[in-house]
């Protein structure tokens, strides 16, 4: 994973956070995800809303995409809950806030948050900073990727019994992994214990994306070229697919943005949805 090595959060990370707080503060209810804590952890300057990458109308699509996919993971983690698991890996867990909001459900896991040292110790103290604390089901698993460090053995050393099956989840990772290192992730889940899910987006190659935010995706792909984090790795649904059982996956789906559109935005008056053809999911069980 090529996360910028730092002592605070990735931009990258921040920008998400602060697009799902944008999302509560001017989209009209039903808000398909409430999640302000990232707003919160990050207390950025009271006019943080007109900066650019916070323009309502150019974000719009965008921070749709991005309540969407943690709208849909968080209801599969609750669903696999409900069917008795009980641990859940989230690798580059950025400003994730599912331990702070839905502790009810979290409790009744081991959720295990991996990410680089810096910004990890940073979150950890603004979370004990804010009164949130750090229960002893949550676990950060610190783990340096840029100095090889390999994040099972790190799971496996912070409590995760891997006897157990999990559900893992890798959200806005693989367009910054090698193909060579998304396949090595793919096998690695896929060799955790029969009955685990791995959630995970991807990116599709950008001239299959709607027009209306294809100038987006090549601007965020320039700055993040710029940014010394670019984006190496797109994929059709039917190449992560193919990849996802080459790995050793039982089964594998592609959950599209359409399917995200149907669950989760009909009915709404504000034409608010995700875009088609471009950040969308594999789910995979072992």
């Amino acid at each position: 994973m090529s996360i910028k090595r730092d002592v605070s959060p990735d931009s990258t990370a921040a920008r998400v956070a602060l697009w799902r707080a944008l999302h509560v503060e001017i989209d009209p209810p039903p808000h398909v995800l409430e999640d302000e804590i990232g707003l919160k952890l990050l207390a950025p300057d009271k006019d943080w809303r007109s900066r650019g990458d916070m323009d309502p109308q150019f974000t719009r699509p965008f921070r749709a995409s991005i309540v969407a996919r943690a709208r849909f993971i968080e209801d599969l983690v609750i669903e696999q809950v409900g069917r008795g698991l009980s641990q859940y890996v989230i690798l580059g867990a950025g400003l994730d806030s599912f331990a702070q909001r839905r502790p009810q459900i979290a409790s009744r896991l081991r959720v295990f948050e991996i990410d680089q040292p810096g910004p990890q110790a940073w979150k950890r103290q603004r979370l004990l900073e804010l009164g949130f604390g750090i229960p002893d089901w949550l676990r950060f698993v610190p783990v340096d990727f840029e100095a090889g460090e390999n994040w099972r053995d790190a799971l496996v050393t912070a409590g995760f019994d891997a006897s157990k099956p999990a559900i893992v989840v890798s959200t806005g990772v693989s367009m910054y992994l090698t193909k060579d290192a998304n396949e090595d992730l793919l096998r690695q889940v896929a060799a955790f214990a029969p009955g685990s899910t791995l959630a995970m987006t991807f990116l599709l190659p950008l001239e299959m994306a709607d027009p209306e935010v294809r100038s987006g995706l090549e601007m965020a792909q320039r700055g993040a070229r710029a940014s010394g984090t670019p984006f190496l790795s797109f994929f059709t649904p039917l190449e992560i697919l193919a990849l996802a059982h080459g790995a050793g996956f039982r089964e594998a789906q592609h959950v599209s943005a359409t399917d995200l559109t149907r669950r989760y935005f009909v009915g709404r008056t504000d034409d608010l949805r995700p875009p088609n053809n471009t950040e969308e999911l594999l789910v995979a069980n072992t």
